[in-house]
């Protein structure tokens, strides 16, 4: 769920870690931002999409780190739980909040990609899983 920015891991610092951090978040709100513009196209400031990656990433890793290890069930309600939280933080219900976190992953998944392809990143980002 974290990024792998290469730039990044020259140092190790602290200064680099909360790049890789800052960057991460930025691009997995970019995502849950285009979904929620996408769906609903309403209530979908960018600020908002920035909250939700945040808390949505912290949610995702304490559900995980608790249920997580759970074989299919643990995962399963991690994104259940994920979702949820996408629910309660847009209007539209429970079918909008899927569609919104499969938009974020898509969107998230093609700019982690080319990012890649360039040499900057490696598959992940914080707040989208």
């Amino acid at each position: 769920m974290t990024g792998d920015i290469v730039i990044a891991q020259m140092g190790g610092s602290f200064i680099n870690a909360l790049f890789v951090f800052v960057v991460s978040l930025l691009i997995g709100a970019v995502g849950i931002y285009t979904g929620a513009r996408l769906l609903i196209d309403r209530d979908t400031g960018f600020r908002r999409a920035i909250v939700t990656a945040f808390v949505g990433a912290i949610i995702w890793a304490l559900v995980a780190f608790f249920v997580g290890w759970i074989p299919i069930i643990g995962p399963l309600l991690t994104l259940i739980v994920w979702i949820g939280f996408i629910n309660w933080q847009y209007p539209g219900g429970w079918g909008t909040a899927v569609g919104i976190g499969f938009v974020a992953w898509i969107v998230t998944f093609a700019i982690l990609y080319v990012l890649s392809l360039l040499g900057f990143v490696g598959l992940g980002a914080i707040g989208v899983p």
